[in-house]
């Protein structure tokens, strides 16, 4: 079966600029029924297997050769100074999965690079995904729960790839509308090539799941991330063969996976002209008007890519993709020479990855009633452009909040963090039920270890400007040997309950070395927000 997909019209933007179609997607959606599905009767009965962890694996980088700007293009949105509000502490968090780490079900060992640390916050839990390993915490008091164990133990008796091979690039995030959980990982080492979902079937990670297999047959893949939408989860991904094939936009049907039921997926395939797209995440209690497409989105130079993905699971005939609608943004070059490795680190010469090719994890959406935001942020090259003409060479967050994307998208905001000449990158940012913003990101010198430090803004600061950064942990390692990969990516979530409390993962290190990251899960909120 097929669907059809639409071409956007051209758009004007009121404010910088025209919002045109370009290069519209013309290919047909694809629609496949799971490989294969079956419940999980409790997460809590399952213990770790010791080959399902393999041991020293870097995870290749898979560039998306896809035209940025590069070079010393000057930033035209660069924020050098911070609003002088003071940011809420967050304190040092607690001890994430990584070297060291231990639960009830034992301790972890590294075994892959990057850890690709990812999380989010329940109702009673928060739920931490690296490359190769899960765990579950109380929200309360931070304990540890249930885990460290191998992600691919959620699909033990499954069979196939997805039982047999724990290759990670997993996400998890918490469905809120409906109270669960789902978590996604590739199976990549054995053909045909598979995407892993798995969806609880309570508020409880530690109890039953839905578990899933959807086919990819032999292209890879790679880099999956996920968002929650209330007509369906969708993911994406950067499909490879023997060369870049494009992004594919997918959807899963949520309501049939909610209840254990046979499901299906209904797939976009893009050129090799699109990649790095990330599906957008509901946060909040106020859903998305009814029959709204979700947003997807990706950059290109100097400008975003905005789709809109409409999914009919009665007639997939009916399912649409529209867009790419180009909305233009303020000058810049893409951190590191067009997304390579040159994030310096203290008492060595190996640099680190900045994966500024593509968007970070997440694409966050609110729906405030009277306007929509969509939350998204990179690495770009700061310090060329105004402010700092003599300071050319480190990375800072560029981060934009796009409203009204049903209709003509408009740039509401938008500004390069990088307040002094450390490299900052690997960013997640998320808004609060008021409209306040937390960002983290690491952060890192010639003189400093890398570190993990966020900033922020309140509703009524000025537009386009983030508050004097906080740190959450000063490293005390640098990564060396020859690893240069780093993250791939962090997670800034909000806590559902509150609304209000932000929760953010990402990796750092105790000491020099290679396979030796941590993590580490701190929270924090505004005081205006209750």
């Amino acid at each position: 079966m097929t669907a059809r997909a639409v071409v956007s019209v051209a758009l004007s933007l009121a404010l910088g600029g025209a919002v045109h179609a370009a290069g519209a997607t013309t290919e047909h959606a694809s629609t496949q029924g799971a490989v294969h599905y079956d419940r999980l009767p409790s997460l809590r009965g399952l213990l770790p297997r010791p080959e399902d962890f393999s041991s020293g694996q870097a995870h290749p980088a898979r560039r998306i050769p896809f035209l940025v700007q590069k070079g010393n293009l000057g930033d035209g949105a660069l924020q050098t100074s911070a609003v002088l509000n003071a940011l809420p502490a967050a304190g040092a968090g607690v001890e994430g999965i990584g070297e060291g780490f231990s639960g009830p079900q034992g301790a972890f060992t590294v075994h892959y690079a990057p850890p690709d640390t990812v999380g989010a916050v329940g109702a009673t839990q928060y739920v931490q995904v690296v490359n190769d390993a899960l765990a579950v915490f109380d929200k309360s008091s931070k304990a540890v729960v249930y885990g460290p164990v191998p992600t691919s133990t959620l699909w033990q008796g499954f069979g196939g790839g997805c039982e047999a091979n724990n290759d990670g690039d997993s996400v998890v995030v918490y469905d809120q509308i409906a109270q669960r959980w789902v978590v996604s990982q590739f199976s990549v080492s054995t053909t045909p090539y598979l995407q892993c979902v798995a969806v609880s079937a309570t508020s409880d990670a530690t109890g039953a799941w839905y578990r899933y297999s959807f086919s990819y047959g032999s292209d890879f893949p790679d880099y999956p991330k996920m968002g929650v939408w209330p007509d369906a989860y969708y993911e994406t991904f950067n499909m490879f063969g023997n060369t870049f094939q494009g992004a594919k936009l997918c959807a899963y049907d949520r309501s049939a996976m909610l209840n254990g039921q046979p499901a299906t997926q209904q797939c976009f395939q893009l050129s090799a002209s699109y990649g790095g797209v990330l599906p957008s995440d509901l946060d909040g209690s106020t859903l998305p008007p009814a029959g709204s497409p979700n947003y997807m989105m990706n950059f290109t130079s100097n400008a975003l890519n905005l789709w809109r993905f409409h999914v009919d699971w009665s007639t997939p005939g009916n399912t649409t993709l529209s867009g790419p609608i180009n909305i233009p943004v303020a000058g810049f070059s893409a951190g590191c020479s067009g997304g390579g490795t040159c994030i310096p680190q203290s008492g060595t010469r190996n640099k680190l990855d900045s994966l500024a090719d593509r968007l970070m994890f997440r694409l966050a959406y609110r729906n405030f009633g009277d306007h929509e935001s969509l939350v998204l942020n990179h690495t770009v090259l700061a310090g060329s452009g105004k402010g700092n003409p003599t300071q050319n060479n480190y990375t800072g967050i560029r981060w934009y909040e796009i409203r009204n994307p049903s209709g003509t998208p408009v740039v509401y905001q938008q500004s390069t963090y990088a307040p002094d000449s450390t490299y900052r990158w690997m960013g997640s940012i998320a808004m609060d039920k008021l409209g306040d913003m937390a960002l983290g990101y690491s952060a890192s010198s010639s003189n400093i270890h890398p570190a993990i430090r966020y900033t922020g803004r309140e509703v009524g600061d000025p537009l386009d400007t983030m508050q004097t950064e906080q740190t959450i942990l000063a490293g005390t390692g640098s990564q060396t040997g020859s690893l240069d990969r780093w993250g791939d990516y962090s997670a800034m979530t909000v806590d559902p309950v509150d609304d209000c409390t932000f929760w953010y993962t990402t990796e750092y290190l105790v000491n020099d070395g290679s396979f030796n990251w941590h993590t580490r899960i701190a929270s924090f909120k505004f005081p205006s927000c209750q």
